[in-house]
């Protein structure tokens, strides 16, 4: 019991979380669900929260957007516990993990346009589009025939860890998180732990395929930029909302190939819209009123199924934290160790 309680408080010491929000666009009432949230799992732990804005994808990016979002989350009570950092600042460390990825063979540069890509894969009969993308085939793998390139991609069955680079000091206990199903095919499946969704699968090879780490305008592919600053700011728990769930996998390979630590995930559940989607900037998603912060923060809350509170917002959150400690609803707090075998183990 002793080296449990020890094992518990060395966790709380050396937690750090962040919320990483793109300044499209003011926050709206789904992203304060998962800034909520990913304030709440760093004060739970007694730990440090980060903001990191992600604005690599300069052309998306609106003037002004990333001091309107910090104001909003000021308003709400959720000061981050050092100044925020920008990825648009960061494109030297970006720029050293791809190298290293192109020294050890595991990325390389593609010629392909998106019709290329459609092409090859209506020729093979596997024309079939994942979550608006295209699976890339692997065409530029072994060379691009005359071709100038235009993006660097990931070879997704290059999966072995680099020791070399390994950060074991900051790695929480996991097993071991890569296998690939046939070594004659293959293929890669990454299988990782949520902490709200449980297990989770991906086969990467067949659902995404070589992915993309620099786009063919030159801007770096928030892949690459989200693992390599999650790394940069020690970041041990990374908790966001369920619509990027679907690029862990991804992101753990990264890390793999990197040798970089690979960080404990919770994806939060989705606000929709009245049309059933989810809400977003994309959609048309109302900017956050914090003219009535608490009445906001409620809102979020209820969503992390939070009870709501009346008074002050610093009460209210002080609440909301000591709930979050006792049991965030659907995932046992603090998690039990028997939560993270594997199925069958």
């Amino acid at each position: 019991m002793a080296g449990s309680a020890a094992h518990a408080a060395a966790s709380k010491a050396r937690y750090r979380g962040r919320f990483a929000p793109s300044p499209t666009g003011p926050l709206h009432a789904g992203s304060l669900v998962a800034a909520l949230a990913s304030w709440l799992d760093a004060r739970a732990h007694q730990g440090r929260w980060l903001i990191r804005i992600e604005d690599v994808d300069t052309p998306r990016c609106l003037p002004g957007a990333s001091q309107i979002i910090l104001e909003q989350l000021a308003a709400c009570g959720l000061f981050p516990d050092a100044p925020p950092v920008c990825q648009s600042q960061r494109g030297a460390l970006y720029q050293q993990a791809l190298d290293r990825l192109i020294a050890t063979g595991k990325a390389y540069p593609c010629s392909c346009t998106r019709q290329d890509i459609a092409r090859a894969l209506a020729a093979s009969g596997q024309a079939r589009p994942r979550n608006g993308e295209l699976v890339y085939p692997g065409t530029c793998r072994q060379g691009l025939n005359g071709r100038p390139a235009r993006a660097w991609r990931f070879r997704v069955d290059k999966n072995e860890s680099n020791r070399a680079f390994a950060q074991e000091e900051h790695a929480l206990p996991a097993i071991d998180l890569i296998a690939n199903q046939d070594t004659g095919a293959k293929e890669t499946q990454v299988r990782w732990h949520d902490r709200r969704l449980g297990w989770q699968s991906q086969n990467v090879s067949r659902d995404v395929g070589d992915f993309v780490l620099r786009r063919a305008d030159g801007l770096w592919a928030y892949q690459l930029a989200v693992v390599v600053d999650d790394a940069a700011q020690g970041i041990t728990h990374v908790v966001r909302g369920a619509d990027l769930a679907d690029n862990t996998a991804r992101q753990i390979l990264l890390q793999r190939a990197l040798g970089l630590p690979t960080p404990r995930y919770l994806h939060t559940p989705l606000v929709l819209g009245p049309n059933g989607e989810k809400l977003s900037k994309q959609n048309g998603a109302q900017a956050l009123d914090t003219r009535d912060p608490l009445a906001a923060l409620n809102q979020a809350a209820a969503a992390l199924g939070l009870q709501a509170q009346a008074g002050n917002i610093a009460d209210a959150l002080a609440a909301w934290v000591k709930a979050w400690q006792g049991g965030m609803p659907g995932s046992p707090w603090p998690e039990a160790a028997a939560a993270l075998k594997s199925p069958g183990d």
